[in-house]
């Protein structure tokens, strides 16, 4: 039994990456070749998303650690761009008109006379990468070790990053003069006086992200076939074992949590330079929940299949908004009934169920055998 395990690992590796290569092929040439350049923006708006599904996948269907507050961490990481930005568009010169020049409009309008401390540092674009990714990593961690390290996991972690969703956005909407509040940071231009706002930009910026995106997926990859993933999939199924057999449970899933976290904020960096504004709109309860529902539909065990349920669930989210805007609720509604009810798996499982036999049949050699396409490797490879 064994064997057999070992020799479907290769197998397993060379189907996934050859659907590395057709996501690569879609996002990357047929995507850009089909679309005019407003519908190409949107599916730049969706890929950002599909960071904060891959960081679900390795969380949820890989550790089961199901986190209903990743908008915060996608929020953190839009909001750290944001400021460098914002900061940026209001040079002494752009705010003359204000009472106090040199600071963003939203301060003037509340009657802040100068730049807070914290806003300082984001001057530096340096300083900003960084930020994106050790704010809201850091976030996760304090979160992480606090709950983890207690035991505190399940339905009750869920509820918990949820509170935690509500209080950050409840912070930033009461902190307006901080944080732009309802409204956000908005009307930004330049990156390094680089015109963000222009069509060719724009095209750039999406052929950032998709590479980004690219690259997130085989990292994601690398870490599910190392041992750490090995580790993960074992805490999921038999935590109890993995903590007798002398690992330190607590400091895997605050691992992989932190993993995830910094996998979100690269999504709303990018979601922030593709768009033009970053608002708590999408650090809340509702776009944490719809963040799960695009794995969810895609597969929480496919890393692939999170990014395709990502596009379809945006697509779907559009083109019912355009069409009939009062029934996008209801749709989103049924389609997370159907995916627990119908394909628990997700498009990834109806893959695994009904597209890899025939494929397997056509290509034996090439295509992973039902089977081998989810669930992760297990402790046994």
């Amino acid at each position: 039994m064994k064997i057999s395990v070992r020799n479907s690992a290769p197998r397993r590796a060379t189907g996934e990456l050859m659907g590395v290569a057709l996501l690569a092929l879609l996002i990357l040439i047929v995507l850009p070749l089909g679309l005019d350049g407003f519908r190409l923006n949107m599916v730049g708006k969706y890929l950002t998303y599909a960071f904060v599904a891959l960081g679900l996948v390795l969380c949820w269907g890989s550790a089961g650690i199901l986190s209903l507050g990743q908008g915060i961490f996608f929020g953190l990481g839009g909001y750290c761009m944001a400021m460098f930005l914002k900061l940026e568009a209001s040079s002494p010169e752009a705010t003359k008109i204000q009472s106090t020049p040199g600071i963003p409009d939203f301060m003037d309008w509340n009657q802040l006379t100068e730049l807070p401390w914290f806003w300082e540092p984001f001057h530096s674009l340096p300083f900003t990468l960084l930020a994106v990714v050790a704010v809201p990593s850091l976030l996760a961690f304090i979160v992480g070790l606090a709950m983890f390290k207690r035991r505190v996991g399940g339905v009750y972690f869920a509820i918990i990053t949820q509170a935690f969703a509500a209080i950050l956005t409840i912070l930033i909407v009461g902190q307006q003069g901080y944080t732009g509040g309802i409204n956000g940071i908005t009307d930004l231009r330049t990156l390094n006086g680089w015109d963000i706002r222009t069509d060719g930009a724009k095209q750039v910026l999406y052929f950032v992200n998709a590479a980004l995106l690219i690259g997130a997926v085989l990292l994601c990859l690398f870490v599910r076939h190392s041992k750490l993933g090995r580790i993960l999939v074992a805490l999921r199924d038999k935590e109890d074992r993995v903590r007798f057999s002398g690992y330190d449970v607590a400091n895997f899933k605050i691992f992989v949590f932190c993993f995830a976290a910094a996998l979100s904020a690269v999504g709303g960096a990018m979601f922030t330079l593709q768009v033009g504004f970053m608002s708590p709109s999408f650090v809340g309860i509702v776009p944490s929940i719809e963040m799960v529902i695009y794995c969810a539909v895609g597969g929480r065990l496919s890393l692939l299949g999170a990014v395709y349920g990502t596009l379809l669930v945006n697509w779907a989210k559009t083109l019912l908004s355009e069409s009939f805007p009062e029934l996008w609720l209801f749709a989103m509604g049924a389609l997370f009934i159907g995916v627990v009810m119908v394909f628990p798996n997700g498009l990834a499982g109806l893959y695994q169920q009904y597209v890899a036999p025939r494929l397997a049949r056509l290509f034996p050699r090439a295509v992973p055998r039902v089977g081998e396409v989810i669930p992760p490797p297990t402790a046994a490879e």
